[in-house]
C-alpha cells in the first residue's frame, strides 16, 4: 500500500515525522488483506467471506473486534467509538485532497441522514490534511454533518491490529455492527447502492 502524495508544504520536521508514521502504517498494515474472490483467512485465522475484489464481508461470529479509538476532532471536541455501543457504526476514512474521497463524501452524506433513524452512526477519520481549515471546507462542501476524527498523522489507523480488517487505503469504509464488530470492509469510494447494499444486512441483524 502507498499513501497519496500530499499537496500541502509543511516544516521539514513535521514532514520526516509524518514519513516515520507512514512507514509504521505500510509496516503495520502489510500482509492484512484478503485475497480476492471466494474465502481467505489472516494471520489471526478469522475466515473472510469475500465479495468483491475490495468489499469483505465476514459472517456473524467471525468478526474481529474493532478498537475503541478516540481523540479529537475536526471541529476540536474529544471523540471516542465507545459512544456509540449499540449502534451500527460507518466509519470512513479520507482525506480532503482525495479525489476518490470526493467523488463519495455525497453518498456517505446522504445515507448517513437517511440511516440515521435506523441506529446507524457514520464517523470520519480524517488523515494528512495538515490544517483543520481544509478538513471543514470539505465538510461543509459536501454537507457532511457527522464527526470525524482529525488525524494528520494517520496514528489512529495503527490502532487496528492485525486480523482486523484494517483500513488499507484512502479511502476506507468499515462497518462495525451492534456488538463492535467489524462486519465489512471496502477499499473503495462507494456509491450509495453499494453501501445500501452492504449496510442493510448489518442494520436488519438482531
Amino acid at each position: 500500500m502507498s499513501l497519496p502524495r500530499v499537496p500541502h508544504p509543511r516544516p521539514r520536521h513535521r514532514a520526516a515525522a509524518a514519513l516515520a508514521t507512514g512507514t509504521a502504517l505500510v509496516l503495520a498494515l502489510a500482509g492484512c488483506s484478503a485475497a480476492s474472490g471466494g474465502s481467505a483467512s489472516n494471520a489471526s485465522g478469522t475466515s473472510f467471506v469475500q465479495s468483491s475484489k475490495v468489499i469483505t464481508t465476514v459472517p456473524q461470529g467471525k468478526r474481529p473486534t474493532a478498537p475503541d479509538i478516540s481523540g479529537t476532532t475536526v471541529d476540536g471536541t474529544q471523540l471516542s467509538l465507545d459512544r456509540f455501543k449499540g449502534k451500527v457504526v460507518v466509519l470512513n476514512v479520507w482525506g480532503s485532497w482525495c479525489d476518490p474521497c470526493r467523488a463519495e463524501a455525497p453518498n456517505l452524506a446522504q445515507v448517513s441522514q437517511q440511516d440515521a433513524a435506523k441506529g446507524v452512526q457514520f464517523v470520519g477519520i480524517n488523515i494528512r490534511d495538515y490544517s483543520t481549515a481544509q478538513s471543514k471546507s470539505f465538510e461543509r462542501s459536501f454537507g457532511i454533518t457527522y464527526p470525524s476524527f482529525y488525524d494528520p498523522e494517520g496514528k489512529l489507523l495503527v490502532k487496528f491490529p492485525n486480523g482486523s480488517l484494517p483500513p488499507q487505503s484512502i479511502p476506507t469504509t468499515l462497518i462495525i455492527d451492534r456488538h463492535g464488530k467489524i462486519a465489512v470492509r471496502a477499499l473503495e469510494a462507494l456509491s450509495t447502492d453499494q453501501l445500501n447494499k452492504a449496510l442493510d444486512p448489518i442494520i436488519a441483524e438482531k
